[in-house]
């Protein structure tokens, strides 16, 4: 590692944090020494260490629980959830930072960095995922579809200029990535208005795409081809940036790091709950593996090292499930084995173009896993995606979602916070307001000054996207059903 890198890497760890910005220390943090003062608490964390621990112990994360996927819904319990999901992000991750410290020397020259490149690996694997809705990517679209159908009643006509189209695409293009930010910086209070004021380094590696909605380059750089934070956010993000030495529209070189543990958890495991389920076999994914191949040198010997444990397991006389699901089993620990290793050399031999944000692609793109990250992805679609059991609950949740939205936003369109009108008028929509998180109806009522300046109905948007995406699959299902039973009663 030369000098110059080092340098740099010194910038993306930045371990300070928002609320002390400037250098000062709170006096909630700060072990303030009077002669009359007694002993406090040794903190042996890092600062970034904290970071994990602040995301581990916050409501969201346990929310995760209930939350999709792939299944929605589903009562086998050994078939993955958001929180189980970002729990082995979290591991691959900070496993990965390991090598790259201890094996590769990434970083040596820099204080702590042994000790806060796996911790932030960790806490940036366990909160990528925490703004995402109820129902997987399946909330995400119907959120979308939402605003792109109700776009005259909810911005208003164009000549109005009551919401700019340019404000408006952070709705029609709504992303669980910006909500995430969102939530961390803004609405998951401490006791202030810096969310849980996590330092500098953590929130720039957590933007896998650190850009607006206007930004957004889908055939362009892997960072831009969604958006990071919403414009309620830019200034927040702007500044993150600009503290780890970065800019918007340039990844933290981590992130990458992060983004390529989610593909590979998602990429093996979402077949691994699918042959749980019986929607695939161990012996479907192989064959699938060998047609395409076409040779590759990883997925044959991927196939091989499988194989041979499949056999093992066959000679023990195990019945036909148990075959399928510890075969399937050994598969996935060989897969995630190869990848990560694979992923772990693109990052070394990349170093300089990720460092410098000059890399357009991901980690596994430029790796010699990228085939095999192609295959499982497209094994996956056909064999798990699209089987009816899927779709019929992935419908379910549409409808939930889109149904809530239209309850919520009439109850949130009759209020204006700018006018001191904090509740709706008729007492069903009032009753519905009161349902919202009071942490998020205080961030509405009293906004910050940047997000003041932005129209009304902006506003009220986040407001709806921040009550929608806080749910969980039951709570969003039983609440419908709630709130549509007082309608028919009246």
């Amino acid at each position: 590692m030369n000098t110059t890198q080092d340098n740099k890497w010194c910038e993306l760890l930045c371990d300070r944090r928002r609320k002390n910005s400037d250098g000062t220390i709170a006096q909630a943090d700060s072990q303030t020494k009077t002669e009359d003062a007694k002993p406090t608490a040794i903190e042996v964390r890092t600062e970034i260490e904290r970071d994990h621990d602040r995301i581990l112990f916050c409501t969201p994360v346990r929310r995760m629980a209930d939350k999709t996927q792939v299944f929605p819904l589903d009562r086998n319990d050994s078939v993955r959830n958001r929180l189980t999901h970002s729990h082995e992000v979290s591991n691959l991750a900070r496993s990965l930072g390991v090598a790259l410290v201890y094996h590769f020397d990434v970083a040596k020259g820099v204080p702590n960095a042994a000790r806060n490149i796996p911790a932030l690996l960790a806490a940036v694997g366990l909160v990528h995922d925490l703004g995402n809705p109820p129902f997987g990517h399946q909330g995400e679209a119907a959120i979308q579809s939402w605003f792109t159908d109700n776009q005259e009643k909810v911005a208003g006509r164009e000549d109005n200029r009551i919401l700019t189209k340019s404000l408006y695409k952070d709705f029609l293009k709504f992303e669980g990535n910006a909500q995430t930010f969102r939530l961390v910086t803004r609405l998951q209070l401490l006791n202030d208005n810096f969310g849980l004021d996590l330092t500098f380094a953590t929130l720039a590696a957590m933007m896998k795409y650190p850009v607006g909605s206007g930004q957004i380059e889908s055939d362009a750089h892997v960072g831009k081809k969604k958006h990071g934070f919403f414009e309620s956010e830019r200034k927040i993000a702007e500044s993150v940036l600009n503290k780890v030495g970065l800019r918007i529209a340039v990844r933290h070189p981590l992130a990458y790091v992060m983004e390529a543990c989610d593909d590979i958890a998602y990429a093996v495991l979402d077949i691994e709950d699918a042959v749980k389920k019986g929607l695939a076999s161990y012996s479907d994914l192989v064959a699938y593996l060998l047609h395409h191949a076409n040779n590759d040198e990883l997925i044959t010997k991927l196939v091989a090292e499988s194989d041979v444990k499949h056999k093992d397991y066959r000679a023990a006389g195990l019945s036909p499930a148990e075959l399928n699901d510890v075969s399937m089993q050994r598969f996935r620990v060989f897969a995630i084995n190869e990848m990560v290793q694979a992923v772990t050399e693109a990052f070394v031999e990349h170093q300089a173009s990720l460092i410098s944000g000059e890399q357009p692609k991901a980690l596994l793109e430029i790796s010699n896993a990228c085939l095999l990250r192609k295959l499982l992805g497209k094994f996956a679609k056909t064999y798990a995606f699209q089987h009816r059991s899927v779709l019929e609950i992935e419908l379910l949740g549409h409808k939930t979602i889109r149904g809530l939205m239209d309850i919520f936003w009439a109850a949130i369109a009759n209020t204006n916070p700018d006018e001191d009108k904090l509740v709706p008028d008729n007492p069903y929509d009032r009753y519905v307001y009161s349902r919202i998180s009071e942490n998020y109806r205080r961030v509405y009522n009293k906004p910050a000054s940047e997000v003041k300046d932005l129209p009304l109905r902006y506003r009220q948007c986040l407001l709806l996207t921040d009550m929608i995406s806080g749910m969980t699959d039951s709570y969003a299902i039983n609440l419908f059903e709630e709130l549509k039973s007082f309608v028919s009663v009246s």
